[in-house]
């Protein structure tokens, strides 16, 4: 069974820093493109970071750009987030999500699309 669980969640102050994960099993995360995505209160799911289990890429939304970073760590089976200068506007819910390969759509294609398997979310509060 393909299974995403999330942790790393929290609160903090703007400015501070949070690193999520996201723990797969049921299958090899270094054969699928990964992404995060996100839900601010009130607010439809937003795209936030994918990196290419075809050709490495990644993508991030223009408002993250710059804070955020994407990574996979092979041998753990896990992928990450690290979140530096947060803001407010940050504050959501965090979903991991992941898709096969074939097919080899490109990282611009699942930040709009979505993706096949999705993690249960975890909260990110971020206080002025």
């Amino acid at each position: 069974e393909v299974q995403l669980v999330e942790s790393g969640g929290g609160s903090v102050q703007a400015g501070g820093s949070l690193r999520l994960s996201c723990a797969a099993s049921g299958f090899t995360l270094d054969d699928y493109t990964i992404g995060w995505f996100r839900q601010a209160p009130g607010k439809g799911r937003e795209g936030v970071s994918c990196h290419s289990g075809y050709d490495g890429s990644t993508n991030y939304a223009d408002s993250v750009k710059g804070r955020f970073t994407i990574s996979r760590d092979n041998a753990k089976n896990t992928v990450h987030l690290q979140m530096n200068n947060l803001k407010p506007e940050d504050t959501g819910v965090y979903f991991c999500a992941a898709s096969p390969l074939p097919p080899r759509y490109s990282c611009n294609y699942y930040i709009r699309a979505g993706m096949d398997y999705w993690g249960k979310g975890a909260l990110v509060t971020v206080s002025s």
